[in-house]
């Protein structure tokens, strides 16, 4: 049986949904971002505990099916920015190859049900991260702008001051950090 869960967006989420479904008793042949495959199916009541449970953690049992596949969306962009190695990705191809749909659909359907593109979904995973690793000090800018497929960065810190109002060598020296939880990230660019 597979689990559409939302708001799985690092290892530590996989970690307590699995553990959730142990401690139900349940086994769990494979755990990933967003995404459960049960050895066994579940019955409605099964189904509606491991539902409250989850919830009580800050997850949603996913549903419907454009529920699903906009969830698959985000956790993909999300697992290819803040848990990969900076390798350069063509996310329309990578959503299109991972969803085996095509872009154009899995584009219409983001935009209508989160009133954002998925090419601004990036854009602020994206800053998020540049947040991140501003406030560690271990890379500069052109580090960052290169580890993030930025194509320099000039154009990395115009952006990073559009979304946040500020440039990054003022958000680094200033020290707050006020990053968002990445699996909220949803303000209309």
């Amino acid at each position: 049986m597979e689990l559409a869960i939302k708001n799985m967006v690092c290892p530590r989420c996989i970690a307590a949904v699995d553990a959730t479904l142990r401690n139900m008793g349940f086994h769990a042949e494979q755990v990933t971002l967003g995404q459960v495959i049960l050895a066994e199916e579940l019955k409605s009541e099964q189904l509606s505990k491991l539902k409250q449970l989850l919830q009580q953690q800050g997850f949603e049992l996913l549903e419907a099916d454009k529920d699903r596949i906009i969830d698959r969306i985000k956790s993909i962009i999300i697992e290819h920015i803040h848990h990969m190695d900076g390798k350069p990705v063509v996310f329309s191809e990578l959503l299109s190859k991972e969803l085996h749909k095509d872009y154009s659909g899995l584009s219409k359907l983001f935009s209508a049900e989160e009133a954002i593109t998925i090419e601004q979904f990036i854009i602020l995973q994206k800053i998020e991260k540049v947040k991140e690793l501003l406030l560690y000090k271990e890379l500069n800018l052109t580090e960052i702008a290169d580890l993030l497929g930025y194509s320099s960065s000039a154009h990395l810190s115009s952006q990073f001051r559009k979304i946040t109002g500020v440039t990054p060598t003022a958000f680094r020296s200033s020290g707050t950090n006020n990053r968002q939880p990445i699996d909220s990230l949803t303000k209309k660019l």
